[in-house]
């Protein structure tokens, strides 16, 4: 294809951190994941992490293969993946680490490499 066959490039506006929350089935059975992400554009608004230099993008996954302990959420490029987003949870993980930078440690079950030194095991069971 040459270049003046290609289609037009799409358009993403900046943003600081990808949120991204799996809304598989097996992560919760009832639909929380996804009313937890349907959530997420009043909440983002009303922290003001929607919009400026602060902005989070948000994306449904519909599996992150870790199917236990969901709703899952994974932060990019931060490389955190938290586990159990309660409602409650969820508005600490906003408050605390998209707003302020400080992730939340008890609900972190795995850190990708954007998120650990290179000379530490990524999760308690990396090296299986």
């Amino acid at each position: 294809m040459t270049e003046q066959n290609l289609p037009e490039k799409p358009k993403m506006g900046e943003y600081k951190r990808h949120l991204l929350v799996c809304t598989g089935p097996r992560c919760t059975q009832n639909g929380e994941a996804q009313a937890l992400f349907d959530s997420l554009g009043e909440k983002f608004k009303a922290a003001g992490i929607d919009k400026g230099e602060l902005r989070v993008k948000r994306t449904r996954t519909h599996c992150f293969a870790t199917c236990k302990s969901g709703p899952i959420m994974c932060v990019q490029p931060d490389g955190i993946w938290y586990y159990n987003v309660t409602e409650t949870n969820l508005q600490r993980i906003i408050d605390e680490h998209l707003v302020n930078g400080n992730p939340i440690e008890e609900l972190i079950y795995h850190r990708g490499p954007a998120a650990t030194p290179s000379d530490t095991p990524r999760s308690p069971d990396a090296a299986q």
